[in-house]
């Protein structure tokens, strides 16, 4: 899902369970994501945690905002982006 909000974006991401760990616990403040959106720095970011076995959300997610994006050194089609929490 993808809404826009005063020219920002909210984007509603899956996310596997031992990296939404690692956001949870202050860990991990980024991500690498196939640039299929427009993702920009202020966008906001839910990150719902996703089952692969039942390939099923679990009802867990974490609100983020977009602090900084680059395509420095990734596959063709990736970005990395920076997360902080809202």
């Amino acid at each position: 899902m993808n809404n826009q909000t005063n020219g920002r974006h909210t984007h509603t991401l899956k996310i596997l369970p031992e990296y939404y760990q690692a956001q949870l616990l202050g860990l991990k403040n980024f991500e690498i994501r196939k640039s299929d959106r427009p993702f920009q720095v202020g966008d906001e970011v839910w990150l719902c945690e996703f089952d692969p076995e039942s390939h099923q959300l679990t009802g867990h997610d974490l609100h983020r905002v977009i602090t900084y994006i680059t395509d420095y050194a990734q596959q063709p089609g990736y970005v990395v982006f920076g997360t902080k929490g809202i």
